[in-house]
């Protein structure tokens, strides 16, 4: 009877089939409920229960697990049929303990005693699913406990072949939880030598393991390539009657070539032998000869197959850069799958000469397909190798055809898919800056560009154009003459008035000499933009009009007649407001001489990479061609300068620091109230104008800006940024006093075991600080993982000769570095539910610190930096959030609900999150807050 039953298992099959047929969720879950009573009696009551049942039983159990149920029992007998000699018995009881049994369970002592028996056994199937077991759960225990066994299965030479492949898989597992599982010293050798086993599957799941030990020690497994190389160059030199085992649709042992291709590319160069190089040079040239022959199969198999070994190839070609020949062939290679009919390959093949592009050696070669990528960037229907094809042509791209392909991405940019548009405007605006010759076709593309594609250029671009011409006195008359007739267009967009608003600010009495374009024509053409503009744009125009007046003393009545207009004077916008007001106030009461000095025309920026280039390597990393990050040959200067937050004002010149600028922000001038440009605004309004409490550290939990620190001596302003795990604090130190500030000295105070978790540079300053001025020291912050607290400044000086010391807590608290994250209300609860665990949550109740004002403590929590979710939880007062901390080691996300109990004017707050010391810190900043 056993053999009937032993595989069939009708019980099984019953219940399966009775599950099936159910007809709603409730007798899905009765069903299960009465055979989970049924099999709990079994396992308590029946104490002669043979193999076959208790396998049937189990495998009932893991079915209803599969089913989404929880299983708390069952385990014992899984475990005893691990003891079973049955193949399907002691399989099913390794099944169970693989999905079920938690490594800290008390059982794990006698799973771990049964599998050591099995790895012991002269069964190959035994011993197979003893390491199949332990692969699947793979953790540390399990590597500690095995870490002599493994080792000593895969290199013995009375292993039996198909045992020796899954220690090799095991051991790979658990080499990635744990490194030190892999013995040194001889075993290396022997592990390498492996790759001349004569069984195929055993050489295909070694060279797995060995490519992630190369990655570890690279050094230590080099003696690999010789061994990789060899047998490469035999399969690839067979026929695939030689390998028939491991012939795919006749292509010989594929997979294994692709493996042994990417192992090799672990190095750089690949090997320093004669010998050895030159045999793989015979073997990749053997590859690509073989792509030429005709096909021995029409079934696409055979061509994936061939093709997969092809590209892999290749890529090994471009990742040694070395061999002229090789790179050329693999291009023209590559040139005939352009014009293939399956996607993929053309995709795959845009993709590989993007790589050939930027070496020297090819890329003369990539550029005689200019032709064709370019039909392929127009005509082809998958947007993905569109897009390939736009970043061959930036890869493709130099002095030579830099003109043609441009203008080829500005005709293509009209009609381009709206989901590579942003990117297509930054890789124009680079090309155009690092090939121009002549500056007014730069600016011609990058009018152009806002012209066709403005709601795509972002900040950095427009900026970049303004930096460009401020530099380049030769261009500063075309680019105000082009972008005065670009404003007369009925429809302009909004970026296009910025950049006018800016140049003809600077520039336009150079092209006021022509009655076309008289004072007043540039005064009234950008005015009549202005009612149509966003509060940002028309803030940089009034300071268009400030700067106006200085240029041309005939038209200060009518600017000062739109200073004064209602709107202006008493928008609902800050901003707007202060600047109407203080320029108003300054074209009234300052001189001539002063207003010159004041409004000069700003200086040239500093050499420095363009941001833009910085942009694109952000959203594309992986895309943006080495030679690339590797020279900058633009002829144009500096990063793009960009006021932090929301306060927009004209570009102001960078600070030369290099470590200043890694958000891509400008730094504000460091010099007094006299400096020209842009410096009067953080004079007049955020610093000096803005009130406050002595360090109150705790209001910058909700904002960004303000007064962080004032006495009678000295006020200091803050103004940040943060974006994913970097951020960057401006402090604006201003001297109060008819005296100078001397021996002026900021310190950081940060505790060495925090460093490893929050990174700071902190800028120098200029050692004197004189009367009435203002300087600005820039801090960049980098989060590595969370942390408690905040750094500090440890600020002396010497005031009429007497020393002063000042402590400031800086606002680099946990939560600037939060990620606003929306959820519905069924993913907020499911994940509430989720972290539901002890060290996952926090709670605390606290009275009102004021007259309960739910609408304020909504916008706390909204500058707090997480996302306020609204309809998510049924009391509309109740207030919940979601947001991840991004570090550069994890992310943790964090949910926060705040409950107020109005009539006792009390507040419950709850956080969870995915990190305990997250969670704390988090409800520990927020208690008391409202």
């Amino acid at each position: 009877m056993a053999p009937v039953r032993g595989d069939g298992m009708r019980g099984l099959a019953v219940f399966i089939s009775d599950i099936r047929n159910c007809k709603s969720k409730e007798a899905e879950v009765k069903r299960i409920n009465k055979e989970l009573a049924n099999i709990r009696s079994k396992f308590k009551g029946d104490k002669t229960l043979d193999g076959y049942q208790k396998k049937k039983y189990v495998c009932k159990l893991l079915f209803i697990f599969l089913l989404g149920h929880d299983i708390d029992f069952g385990h014992m007998e899984a475990v005893n049929l691990l003891s079973s000699n049955k193949y399907s018995e002691k399989q099913i009881g390794y099944l169970f303990i693989s999905v079920l049994v938690n490594t800290n369970s008390d059982l794990i002592s006698l799973i771990i005693q049964s599998i050591k028996n099995d790895l012991q056994s002269r069964n190959p199937i035994h011993v197979n699913l003893a390491l199949q077991c332990i692969a699947n759960i793979g953790s540390r225990d399990m590597a500690e406990s095995f870490s002599n066994e493994i080792p000593k299965l895969l290199v013995s030479g009375d292993t039996m072949d198909v045992v020796k492949q899954s220690a090799a898989l095991c051991l790979l597992r658990l080499f990635r939880s744990s490194p030190e599982i892999i013995p040194g010293g001889e075993w290396t050798s022997r592990i390498i030598h492996l790759l001349n086993d004569q069984h195929m599957g055993v050489v295909t799941a070694a060279t797995s393991l060995i490519d992630a030990l190369v990655k570890k020690n690279p050094e230590e497994y080099k003696g690999c390539v010789t061994l990789a190389v060899s047998r490469l160059s035999r399969i690839v030199t067979a026929s695939y009657t030689d390998l028939q085992d491991y012939t795919y649709y006749f292509v010989p042992a594929p997979w294994l070539s692709v493996k042994l291709l990417r192992l090799l590319q672990n190095y750089n160069p690949v090997t320093e032998e004669p010998g050895v190089r030159a045999r793989l040079n015979e073997t990749l040239e053997t590859i690509l000869n073989k792509a030429q022959e005709p096909p021995k199969s029409k079934k696409v198999q055979h061509s994936n197959a061939k093709n997969a070994v092809l590209f892999e190839a290749i890529n090994l070609i471009i990742h040694s850069d070395s061999e002229p020949n090789l790179l050329v062939r693999a291009c023209n290679q590559l040139g005939q799958f352009l014009s293939n009919r399956e996607t993929n390959l053309r995709y795959l093949a845009l993709e590989s000469m993007c790589h050939l592009a930027t070496s020297e050696f090819s890329h003369e070669e990539v550029k005689k397909h200019q032709e064709v990528v370019i039909l392929s960037m127009k005509m082809e229907k998958d947007v993905s190798v569109r897009q390939q094809a736009v970043d061959l042509l930036y890869a493709m791209c130099d002095r030579g055809n830099a003109e043609e392909i441009v203008q080829e991405m500005l005709n293509y940019l009209e009609t381009a898919d709206y989901s590579i548009r942003e990117e297509m405007v930054l890789k124009v605006a680079i090309l155009a800056e690092k090939y121009a010759t002549d500056y007014t076709w730069y600016v011609d593309v990058i009018l152009n560009l806002i012209r066709i594609a403005g709601d795509y250029v972002s900040e950095e671009v427009w900026y970049r154009v303004i930096q460009i011409v401020i530099n380049h006195e030769e261009v500063q008359g075309y680019a105000a003459k082009t972008v005065f007739e670009a404003l007369q267009a009925p429809a302009c967009h909004e970026n296009m008035v910025k950049v006018g608003g800016y140049i003809l600010g600077e520039f336009g009495n150079l092209i006021a000499g022509d009655s076309r374009s008289a004072p007043l024509v540039q005064f009234k053409l950008l005015h009549s933009k202005y009612h149509l503009c966003s509060p940002m744009t028309r803030a940089l125009l009034l300071s268009t009009y400030i700067k106006f007046i200085n240029l041309f003393p005939e038209i200060r009545t009518n600017i000062q007649e739109v200073f004064r207009q209602h709107s202006n004077l008493r928008s609902a916008d800050a901003e707007l407001q202060q600047r109407a007001s203080e320029y108003l106030q300054l074209s009234i009461v300052a001189s001539t001489d002063v207003l010159a000095t004041v409004l000069e025309e700003m200086p040239s920026f500093p050499e420095r990479e363009s941001s833009i280039l910085n942009v694109l390597k952000k959203k594309k990393p992986g895309r943006v061609p080495e030679n690339e990050i590797r020279e900058s040959k633009s002829p144009a200067p500096s990063s793009v300068t960009q006021n932090s937050h929301s306060n927009h004002k004209f570009p102001l010149r960078t600070t030369n620091n290099a470590n200043a600028d890694l958000l891509g922000l400008s730094t504000p001038p460091s010099n007094n109230i006299s400096a020209g440009g842009g410096a009067l605004i953080d004079v007049l309004g955020d610093i000096y104008g803005a009130g406050g409490a002595v360090n109150n550290i705790k209001k910058f939990l909700f904002k960004n800006n303000g007064v962080l620190f004032e006495n009678d001596i000295l006020q200091i302003g803050v103004k940040s940024e943060f974006r994913k795990n970097m951020g960057r604090i401006g402090l604006f130190y201003g001297n109060k006093t008819q005296n100078p500030l001397t021996e002026f000295t900021p310190s950081l105070i940060w505790p060495a075991d925090q460093e490893q978790k929050l990174s700071i540079l902190l800028e120098g300053v200029e050692p004197r600080l004189e009367a009435g001025a203002q300087i600005q020291q820039m801090i960049a912050a980098e989060a590595f993982e969370d942390y408690c607290d905040s750094p500090s400044i440890d600020l002396s000086f010497k005031y009429n000769g007497t020393q002063q010391k000042i402590n400031i807590k800086l606002p680099f608290t946990l939560n600037k570095f939060f990620e606003p994250t929306e959820m519905n209300a069924e993913q907020f609860f499911a994940r509430w539910k989720n972290l539901g665990s002890e060290q996952q949550r926090a709670q605390r109740v606290f009275k009102a610190q004021t007259p309960m004002d739910l609408a304020g403590a909504a916008n706390k929590l909204s500058g707090f930096g997480i996302q306020l979710l609204e309809n998510v939880d049924p009391n509309p007062d109740n207030m919940v959030c979601a947001g991840i901390i991004n570090t550069i080691r994890v992310q943790v996300g964090c949910l926060m609900r705040l409950e107020p109990n109005k009539q006792a004017e009390m507040f419950r707050l709850t956080i969870r999150s995915s990190k305990e010391s997250v969670t704390k810190e988090i409800c520990d900043m927020l208690v008391d807050q409202f």
